[in-house]
């Protein structure tokens, strides 16, 4: 799956050679959904950051994993990607409860 990572990486900044966003790999987002779905990456998450929007991508067969933008203008920008995802289930405490652990 590292390969296929690596491949991802590579095309998308080989589409991305005449469209940059401060530095970042970017190509048309059609494009890369298609990178993405070819390394079998499906999202994972979505969240807004300001007028783009953030998602996160996922393999279901392995831990790889990929963070992208899509700018207002339709662009879609590589952020990270890395492995060893989990997507775990943990509940965080809310700002300023401390932990508690239970001794059974």
């Amino acid at each position: 799956m590292r390969l296929k990572s690596a491949c991802l990486a590579i095309a998308v900044s080989l589409l991305a050679a005449p469209v940059q966003a401060q530095g970042l790999s970017c190509a048309p987002r059609a494009d890369v959904l298609k990178l993405l779905a070819d390394a079998a990456q499906s999202r994972r998450a979505i969240g807004l950051a300001g007028r783009a929007v953030m998602e996160m991508f996922a393999a279901t067969d392995s831990t790889d994993w990929t963070v992208t933008v899509t700018l207002p203008d339709g662009r879609m920008c590589l952020l990270a990607q890395g492995t060893a995802f989990d997507a775990g289930h943990e509940m965080f405490p809310a700002r300023g409860k401390p932990l508690s652990f239970t001794s059974e």
